[in-house]
Parts: C-alpha cells; sequence; structure tokens
C-alpha cells in the first residue's frame, strides 16, 4: 500500500508547523465559515459549541457507507459531536444538535485511530470535522506515531473554510462532501444559514483541486480523490439540478456521486414548520435526480439505493 501524504508531511516538519497555525486559528475563531472570533482556547464557544477539546460521539467500523469505503473490513469512522450547521432534518439530530459523547484530548483521539487500524478498517473517516479541524490536526502526530498508515476520509457537509481545507492538504486522502441545496433561500430555510451554498461551491472546488477525481484501485477501495453526496429532497430538483450542472461543468464531468435517496422526516421537521418536507421521496423524484445528473454529463454514480418510500 503507498504510504500516505501525511507521513511525509510529518518527517519533513511541515506537519507540525500546519498543526501550530491550526492552533493558532482557534485564539480568535475562524476554523469555519462562521468566523465566530471566540477564543476556543480558552473554551469560548459559540455557533459550533465546541471548545478547547473535540467532541467524539463515537467510533466504530462502519459498514454502511459507500462500498468503495466500506469495503469488507469497515470505514473507521470518528462521529464528531455538534456541527456547525443547523439543518432542521438532520437524521443525526442527537449528534449534531444535542449534547452528545465525550471531549477527548488528542492523546485520546490519536488512539481512536489507532484502534479503527488495529480492527483492520480500511480508512479513518473523520464524520462533521469542519468545526475541529485544529483538534484533529493536533492529534495526528500522535497517531502517527503510534503507527498510523491507512488513508483518511473528510466526511463534510461543505460548510467548511478554505483555510482549514488548506491546512488539510496532503493528509485527507478521499474528501466527501455533501451538497444540499444551491439556491441560499432554501438554505437559510433548512440550514439556518444563506452562506451555505457559496461555501460549499467553494469548498468542493478545492477540495478536488487537491487530490482530483476519485481513484478505484483493483479490489475495489476509493484509495484518493473526490466522493460528493447528494440528498434528494422533497420538492427539491430545482437544486438538484444546478448541483449537478456545477459538478459536471466546474469541477469534472468523471465527480463520482452518491444520489442519495433515505430522506425521512427527522430533527425539526413537522407539519406545522415545515410541512413541504414532511414526508419521503418519490420513485419517480428519484428517477429525475438520477436523469438531471446525467443529462448534466455525470455517469460515475453510487446506484446502492435504499428505496424509503411511501
Amino acid at each position: 500500500m503507498k504510504e500516505p501524504g501525511y507521513i511525509r508531511l510529518y518527517e519533513t516538519g511541515e506537519l507540525k508547523e500546519r498543526v501550530d497555525r491550526a492552533l493558532e486559528s482557534l485564539a480568535s475563531c475562524h476554523v469555519c465559515p462562521w468566523n465566530c472570533a471566540v477564543n476556543r482556547l480558552n473554551d469560548e464557544r459559540k455557533v459550533c459549541r465546541t471548545g478547547r477539546y473535540a467532541r467524539v460521539s463515537s467510533y466504530f467500523p462502519h459498514f454502511g457507507e459507500e462500498d468503495c469505503l466500506r469495503g469488507w473490513r469497515g470505514s473507521g469512522t470518528i462521529f464528531f459531536s455538534w456541527c456547525n450547521l443547523r439543518c432542521v432534518f438532520c437524521q443525526n439530530f442527537d449528534i449534531s444538535q444535542q449534547e452528545a459523547g465525550v471531549e477527548v484530548t488528542p492523546q485520546r483521539l490519536a488512539r481512536m485511530m489507532l484502534e479503527l487500524q488495529e480492527l483492520g478498517c480500511h480508512n479513518i473517516n473523520w464524520v462533521t470535522p469542519e468545526h475541529v479541524v485544529p483538534q484533529i490536526m493536533e492529534s495526528l502526530p500522535y497517531a502517527i506515531e503510534g503507527g498510523l498508515r491507512i488513508p483518511i476520509v473528510y466526511n463534510t457537509s461543505a460548510f467548511d473554510s478554505l483555510e482549514s481545507l488548506q491546512l488539510m492538504e496532503g493528509i485527507v486522502d478521499i474528501y466527501m462532501p455533501d451538497f444540499k441545496y444551491w439556491y441560499p433561500e432554501k438554505a437559510k430555510r433548512y440550514l439556518k444559514t444563506d452562506r451555505y451554498p457559496e461555501a460549499a461551491r467553494q469548498a468542493i472546488k478545492e477540495m478536488h483541486r487537491q487530490v482530483g477525481d476519485l481513484q478505484i484501485n483493483e479490489q475495489g477501495l476509493a484509495t484518493r480523490g473526490l466522493l460528493v453526496r447528494h440528498l434528494v429532497m422533497p420538492g427539491g430538483l430545482d437544486d438538484t439540478r444546478e448541483i449537478m450542472r456545477f459538478l459536471a461543468r466546474e469541477i469534472s464531468p468523471h465527480t463520482y456521486v452518491n444520489i442519495m435517496d433515505q430522506y425521512r422526516p427527522e430533527g425539526k421537521v413537522n407539519d406545522r414548520r415545515y410541512p413541504e418536507i414532511n414526508r419521503r421521496i418519490t420513485m419517480e423524484e428519484l428517477e429525475q435526480a438520477y436523469q438531471l445528473a446525467r443529462e448534466a454529463g455525470l455517469y460515475r454514480f453510487d446506484e446502492r439505493r435504499m428505496f424509503f418510500f411511501r
């Protein structure tokens, strides 16, 4: 197996320099697009509700991820608690918007990665890392010194800052962003920030610049590149159309896309506040989403469908 890029960064001393810069960004926090400017080194908190240390809700070999990530031994997921978005329909609402898990030191976070590697996981999969990039980076030297040698997956909403992503260059092997909504008014209503679409576009461009199109080896495992997820939403095909055009025209027609059908009303969705999304998608909506992707010029899909329909 090819040696991960983070080993070279560690050996040259560049990783230490980046860790120092990342931690400095916590002093007047600009880790994500909110730019809250609170001093998280002093455990001050704002939108993401995370202070000096990352909080982890769970970590385990995940067999529900894309086939090219889970393989036959699982993807080594580490679920970070809290989130920098407020998606009203979040299917991990208890993790992202309620207090869950425990705060971890960088040494403990490193040990989690090593435990997942020891279990045979094909990769380390950081889930919802946008707001804890410095804490993750701080843990990496400990993990490397302990023997970490498997690829890194950055599993994100795409509400990432360019500065944080640039710190990750050469560390992350596989970027896996969501692209939720194209139109700012919908992002404001459902994600609680109209800045999301532009931030996601910039982030995905930067991710692709770093790692290129998704590469899959002879065993069917992803080794490097960009994999984009798009959750099909009730009545959301206008967003789907524009997102697929963006991926095909401004990223690459070879972009690997998982068009996801498993939306279900969760979180704060109810008849009174969000009746328009208080239903599952239909088979017709899913088929239209695939057709829109094809019309845009995309052809690399994860076709593993869940068929969660009424």
